[in-house]
């Protein structure tokens, strides 16, 4: 399978370039010259299908041609040690719970097997010293230091936002040390993402460093998400064994931030995944929404809320969206839908969810349970994606219900370490310079 970037300019890019590469030389992000359609045989036999074996099906399509058979088997089984389970709260309204990985977040998917895949081609071709930058609003910066953490030959770094991210979030990539670095930025998620982009379209950095990318821009990080859009199909099927895929029904919500999981959705579609429709819920970072409406995408400077993750004004793979449907705003409005929610909204429906059912929600998934609740029709049924533990957002979600909940031993362990943070102003040139200077003493 080749890639192509989204500017257009470069084609014919092997899996293994598009990876270690991140971003493509003429600053667009890599997509997949082909996505291929699942045969109608994988959908008759998906309810009897493992989470691992769904999975399987669905890399193969993607990186089967790159990868041997057995390795990319070993890649996505040691990937998914873990279950992601369908979870009915209300209704015709289901959880996909994606916190079950060892940072309790959904990123751990794609992290995990990005940090595997990256492995193989580093043992394959004999690479050494291979540098991931990735930028943080909150669980990608866990997840993937989680992901690479103690692999020969790759150092991380993890650029987040000063305080803007919940004390647990930081303690899940601060507190690692080895090949974990933690970079405090003075500015936002969108700083911290700009200085990751203008380091791959340095020449003199990348001349001197290998650069890769770990947030959703890589093709490793966003195209693994799709696996558990199966796996959810096939949990709704064993549920509704009488509905045929017709009658199901089934729309997705996705709380979203940089709309890597969303794309990866949409590609979980085009090879054949019966989506009825999308909902893209956000909080007041509501460019998608703004688009929608109008036509016009017009990024802004983030402003936080409670669902810190999705604090984005910028978010990168739009441009794969635009890409995906040739930049039809009719084709993308008839597939997703949009919302938008204040803090207040989003407490309300934390609250409300929890007295209701007993389902204590994120705030993240609180955008998409509320979505759902407002939209569904009754023949429809509706999954939202809950994307982290509400425990990661210990005193917000406690403020809201007024109660004490239990921290799951993985984030206590986190808790426990020391931090080892270095600060950094939002500017290109003081990132730069110490980049090359860490690269340097990595090397000695």
């Amino acid at each position: 399978m080749k890639y192509y970037s989204t500017n257009k300019t470069i084609s014919g890019v092997s899996l293994k370039d598009a990876v270690v590469k991140g971003l493509a030389e003429d600053k667009g992000l890599f997509m997949p010259e082909q996505i291929k359609q699942l045969p109608p045989s994988f959908f008759d036999t998906i309810i009897n299908m493992s989470f691992q074996e769904i999975a399987l099906a669905v890399a193969e399509a993607f990186f089967g041609e790159d990868v041997e058979n057995e390795a990319l088997k070993n890649i996505v089984y040691d990937t998914l040690s873990f279950d992601v389970p369908l979870v009915h709260v209300k209704d015709n309204i289901y959880s996909l719970e994606l916190f079950h990985g060892p940072t309790l977040a959904f990123k751990d998917v794609g992290a995990r097997f990005m940090s595997r895949l990256l492995r193989y081609f580093i043992q394959k071709e004999g690479e050494k010293n291979v540098n991931v930058l990735v930028a943080t609003s909150g669980d990608t910066g866990s997840a993937v230091a989680n992901g690479f953490l103690g692999v020969e030959g790759i150092h991380v770094f993890v650029l987040y936002p000063k305080g803007l991210v919940s004390p647990i979030q930081e303690c899940q990539f601060t507190t690692l040390g080895q090949n974990i670095t933690a970079l405090e930025i003075d500015g936002t998620f969108d700083d911290c993402q700009r200085l990751v982009k203008t380091a791959f379209a340095d020449k003199e950095l990348n001349s001197s460093l290998k650069l890769t990318s770990a947030n959703s821009i890589n093709v490793a990080r966003f195209l693994p998400q799709a696996f558990y859009y199966f796996y959810a199909y096939a949990q709704l099927r064993a549920i509704h064994p009488k509905l045929t895929q017709e009658e199901l029904e089934m729309v997705i919500c996705v709380p979203s931030g940089n709309f890597g999981n969303i794309t990866a959705g949409l590609f979980a579609k085009e090879m054949g995944l019966p989506v009825k429709r999308f909902i893209a819920a956000n909080n007041r970072n509501d460019i998608f929404l703004q688009y929608l409406k109008t036509g016009q995408y017009q990024p802004r400077p983030s402003v936080p809320t409670i669902a810190n993750a999705m604090d984005v004004g910028d978010p990168s793979n739009f441009a794969r969206i635009l890409d995906l449907y040739h930049g039809s705003h009719e084709k993308i409005s008839s597939l997703i839908s949009g919302v938008s929610y204040t803090d207040e909204e989003i407490s309300d429906t934390i609250q409300k969810c929890y007295q209701e059912t007993g389902y204590l929600l994120d705030p993240h998934g609180a955008c998409g349970y509320r979505a759902l609740s407002q939209t569904l029709t009754n023949n429809e049924n509706g999954i939202f994606l809950e994307t982290a533990h509400p425990a990661k957002f210990l005193d917000t979600v406690e403020k809201i219900i007024g109660e004490k909940i239990e921290i799951p031993v993985k984030l206590q362990e986190f808790m426990k370490g020391e931090k080892q943070i270095i600060s950094l102003k939002n500017d290109f040139e003081s990132f730069k310079n110490f980049l090359l200077s860490a690269a340097l003493e990595n090397k000695d």
